[in-house]
């Protein structure tokens, strides 16, 4: 793999919203894929206090060169004041699968 990918995770409060990120990342060319999963239910602490809330997942796929692309477009979509948003790499893949990432995210 010449490319570093990674699949970049974010929550959101509802499915909505978790569809209007994914509509723009993939419109903007900034991932090759987006999942959404859910509801889930999280369990945090939040301001001092424990919070348990149902969320959406979003699972998107794409390279590491374009992560501050993804993380910014997240931001200014995303409702909330601190989204989750955190990359995992991926450290093996099919060959045809990460070519095809390659070609929709530019």
């Amino acid at each position: 793999m010449d490319q570093e990918y990674i699949m970049v995770l974010t929550t959101t409060g509802n499915e909505k919203e978790a569809e209007k990120i994914s509509k723009k990342l993939i419109e903007q060319n900034l991932g090759a894929c987006v999942q959404i999963l859910g509801p889930i239910k999280s369990t945090y602490s939040w301001e001092g206090e424990l919070m348990k809330s149902e969320e959406w997942m979003c699972f998107i796929k794409t390279r590491s060169d374009k992560f501050r692309k993804v993380e910014s477009k997240i931001k200014e979509v995303h409702s909330y004041e601190n989204p989750e948003i955190i990359a995992l790499p991926i450290i093996e893949g099919s060959q045809e699968y990460l070519e095809w990432v390659d070609e929709k995210v530019s």
